[in-house]
């Protein structure tokens, strides 16, 4: 069951595509938009990261910072992201694999991925929004930024 508004966001620390530790604790103080997403080079998942990058000012103008999580390992990571351009971090949950995942509610055990998750967190750690998608079911980011609009007033 992944969570719901108001509970509070498990902490997760994660290497980022360069193989850097990036924990949610660390960027305590802002609100963290936690994206989750099946696997990097999918369709789907160009897509929507591509569609984010091109928004990002959007998040960025409201203090949120951006942060997307795979079960895939740091490598495959930081080929997507150079391939793609993208600007914010992508953490890698391969091992344990897919423990932050399961901790937030989206992983999908039998094939072994995270599903469409996110997770809009205060500054205070607190789920402010989410929105779960099945595989192949891709998100429509509205949401996300309406989200963002009604934390910031």
């Amino acid at each position: 069951m992944s969570l719901s508004v108001g509970d509070v966001a498990p902490e997760f620390s994660l290497p980022d595509q360069d193989r850097q530790p990036v924990s949610l604790n660390g960027l305590r103080g802002s609100p963290v938009l936690v994206v989750f997403y099946p696997f990097a080079f999918s369709g789907t998942c160009t897509g929507e990261l591509c569609q984010l990058r091109d928004d990002l000012a959007t998040y960025s103008a409201a203090g949120v910072r951006v942060v997307a999580i795979s079960t895939d390992p740091v490598f495959s990571l930081k080929a997507f992201r150079e391939k793609e351009r993208l600007q914010f971090p992508l953490l890698s949950d391969f091992w344990p694999h897919g423990a932050t995942a399961q901790a937030y509610g989206v992983f999908n055990e039998r094939a072994g991925m995270a599903l469409r998750g996110t997770f809009l967190v205060d500054a205070d750690g607190v789920v402010a929004f989410t929105e779960v998608n099945q595989p192949g079911d891709a998100r429509a980011q509205s949401g996300w930024k309406d989200a963002v609009v009604r934390l910031a007033s």
